[in-house]
């Protein structure tokens, strides 16, 4: 077999890894972290020059039906705060998020079924109307193919839905029975053929998951192509079955985005709040290894920590505009900047 740094260079060359290629490179990051960061930033470089795209998100509701041994708003914590927001403060934020320069807003959410679908419909329509030239993201989990139908034909522009993990096995060691690996991945191909822009994603050091499963990620996002791969490391949550589990690894983070760029050259890739909160620099590390979104929270001060997946996460208690602002120096200290945009694929 190569050497890492002559797969990283066939990987930056257009090769295709095979797994047991990109594992090599994950047990031997070391060697070629900062190649694979070079490489990866003058590939999105290339495709977007030194542009960072932000979106706006709200978190607008912190009920869920699920029960994920993971999260902090699984429906089997007593502990969490509920809160649902109307789609009359969503519509007052999401405005207060275009005037500060958000042309992309993310309606994140546990899968309340206090939320109607036929609301959210009529919340995307309205959304779209406030503002013409918004992208409209949701992320609101698992529904039917003909639910994502008509939020499409609403006017969703996006969907983002982390499969956690691709391996089956993994996937149920992380969930309840009642969950299935097999519809949560039908869910991003139905998105995919309803024509929106898919984001998947996986958690990195999230409990029994092996070095062999995250080699066997580039090889499905390779496969399946999502416009954006989100990803950060497990945080461990105080009031959930894994409480006592390890947080995963921000270095490892950051080495997986630089070969997520690689492998995906044009993707959509966040430095996302988790790796934030794991490492204080670990947005500004994200943009180094190849990054170019981040996703500052327009959610209303006052109920951003209710909707705390995982503990000690950052950013809770800014208003928006202080936090965009404090996010832009940020940037810019990496050499990028934040831009006004949509922030499309290319």
């Amino acid at each position: 077999m190569d050497s890492p740094l002559k797969l990283i260079d066939g990987l930056s060359g257009g090769r295709k890894l095979t797994r047991e290629e990109y594992l090599t490179l994950i047990r031997e990051r070391d060697q070629v972290r900062e190649t694979a960061a070079e490489r990866a930033c003058g590939v999105r470089n290339s495709h977007y020059g030194n542009r960072v795209f932000i979106r706006g998100l709200i978190e607008f509701t912190n009920y869920c039906r699920n029960n994920c041994y993971y999260c902090g708003i699984r429906a089997g914590n007593p502990k969490a705060d509920r809160y649902r927001l109307s789609p009359e403060e969503i519509l007052t934020v999401a405005e207060e998020g275009y005037r500060l320069g958000f042309r992309t807003v993310v309606l994140q959410g546990g899968e309340d079924p206090g939320f109607s679908e036929e609301m959210l419909e009529e919340l995307v329509r309205k959304l779209k109307a406030q503002r013409p030239d918004r992208a409209v993201t949701l992320s609101f989990g698992e529904h039917s193919s003909e639910t994502f139908r008509k939020w499409k034909e609403a006017g969703a522009d996006r969907y983002l839905l982390r499969h956690e993990t691709i391996n089956p096995e993994h996937y149920a060691s992380l969930h309840p029975k009642e969950m299935s690996y097999e519809h949560r991945i039908q869910c991003l191909r139905d998105l995919r053929s309803l024509g929106y822009q898919v984001g998947a994603g996986f958690m990195v050091g999230s409990p029994g998951q092996t070095e062999e499963d995250l080699a066997q990620e580039m090889l499905f996002l390779r496969e399946f192509r999502p416009e954006m791969v989100g990803i950060g490391p497990f945080l461990p949550h105080q009031d959930t079955p894994f409480a006592e589990e390890t947080a995963g690894s921000a270095e490892l983070t950051t080495f997986l985005l630089s070969l997520i760029r690689l492998t995906l050259p044009r993707v959509l890739l966040p430095a996302t709040t988790a790796l934030g909160t794991a490492d204080a620099e670990g947005r500004e590390k994200g943009i180094l290894a190849g990054a170019n979104v981040v996703m500052p929270n327009l959610s209303p001060a006052g109920v951003r920590e209710k909707y705390m997946l995982y503990d000690h996460k950052i950013c809770t208690g800014e208003e928006a505009a202080q936090c965009s602002a404090c996010l832009a120096g940020r940037i810019r200290s990496t050499g990028c900047e934040i831009v006004v945009d949509r922030g499309d694929p290319a």
